[in-house]
């Protein structure tokens, strides 16, 4: 019996840290729903891997077969919080997988990466007090990590994401954030300049590339791969081409200069200043911290990838074919929230479904039960 990739469907038990993110979330579904694995994915409350008693404990109940770390503190966390999360929690984890003699699987960041064409990933940036909390802490755990396999012989694998896109994401960032601004109207010219590119990840196809290196330790133990989309993609164009999908006149293509863009958030970080001191609580976006990488091409090679025996199991699937699936998800998602304004339906409910069920649900109802429209799910695969 196989899951459908041509892999022999035998089932394991594994323990993912972080499965209520993105990534995480992704690879527990799959792993259940598509493997059949026994996977435990622990919250916060039933496993803090900020607390070693915890951790001890629990893996003293529970001996897995394998362990995915893909938990991170909140970007803009202050730095005990990164060194505790991304940090000695990643490294305890990883000295647990050492002493049962498993593998252990790091999702790491192009964070740690300098800016750049075709890097490399035996490239990372240096070690020092003035990189970002995150950047820190990921580096720190990769170079750790490396340390273990040298003295307690520890099977690892670092998998580095670009910039994650996909549906399912109840957090407000990364390429999500960009959508927002854009359907918020927020984001008025370019925040960029020409030609600047970078690296992007298809959350759907994480965890196809989790269970393979499971399988195969022999190949993909003690090695880091960019986890990343073939291509790279242009930011401006993107935010264009999202631009133009929603119908909207902004952002203009006018590019921002960076000074003006700095200068621009450092008005907004003194104004939350003054909001906090009226007793206020408010935060800068946590992508502002970036904002320079938004002026740099960082592009990571996908080589290492493309040479290991790992088959795409979506090759032609990029960020520019899944942006209407994503704004449908998303703009539904935020304005049930009540996050963004009602938006123009017209585009991602093509049937005019919501406004008939408004409207005319008698119509509606007729229509449905004659099957001149479909709106459900068919589901093939429930016996």
């Amino acid at each position: 019996m196989t899951d459908g990739t041509g892999f022999p469907n035998k089932k394991k038990f594994g323990v993912i840290i972080g499965g209520s993110g993105l990534v995480g979330g992704g690879i527990d579904y799959y792993f259940k729903k598509k493997l059949g694995y026994d996977i435990l994915a622990p919250n916060s409350k039933k496993l803090s891997i900020r607390d070693p008693r915890d951790i001890e404990a629990y893996f003293k109940s529970y001996r897995p077969d394998f362990i995915v770390n893909s938990a991170i503190a909140s970007l803009d966390s202050d730095p005990k919080l990164s060194f505790e999360i991304n940090y000695l929690g990643s490294i305890n984890l990883a000295k647990v997988a050492a002493a049962l003699g498993i593998p252990y699987i790091f999702i790491s960041s192009a964070a740690v990466l300098p800016d750049g064409v075709n890097l490399s990933e035996e490239e990372h940036l240096p070690l020092s007090a003035g990189l970002g909390n995150y950047a820190k802490s990921k580096l720190m755990g990769e170079l750790t990590l490396q340390h273990l396999k040298e003295t307690e012989g520890l099977d690892y694998t670092i998998v580095r994401l670009a910039i994650v896109y996909g549906q399912h994401d109840h957090k407000i960032q990364g390429f999500h954030r960009l959508l927002f601004a854009i359907a918020d109207q927020s984001m008025p010219l370019l925040f960029t300049k020409k030609g600047i590119c970078h690296s992007y990840t298809n959350a759907r196809k994480v965890p196809y590339f989790i269970r393979h290196i499971i399988d195969r330790r022999q190949e993909f133990g003690g090695q880091t791969f960019h986890f990343i989309d073939p291509e790279p993609v242009a930011l401006g164009r993107l935010i264009l081409t999202i631009r133009d999908i929603l119908g909207l006149k902004r952002p203009r293509a006018i590019y921002l200069p960076l000074p003006l863009a700095r200068f621009g958030a450092r008005c907004i970080q003194q104004f939350l200043r003054l909001l906090i001191k009226m007793g206020i609580d408010a935060r800068l976006p946590q992508e502002l911290m970036f904002l320079s990488s938004f002026y740099q091409t960082q592009i990571l090679s996908s080589a290492k990838l493309r040479n290991s025996s790992f088959v795409d199991p979506f090759p032609v699937q990029t960020v520019y074919g899944q942006i209407p699936d994503l704004i449908q998800y998303y703009l539904t998602r935020w304005e049930q929230l009540n996050l963004i304004p009602s938006f123009n339906k017209e585009f991602f409910d093509p049937q005019h479904l919501a406004e008939e069920f408004l409207l005319s649900p008698q119509e509606l109802l007729a229509d449905i039960h004659s099957k001149k429209i479909e709106p459900f799910q068919t589901f093939t695969d429930i016996s």
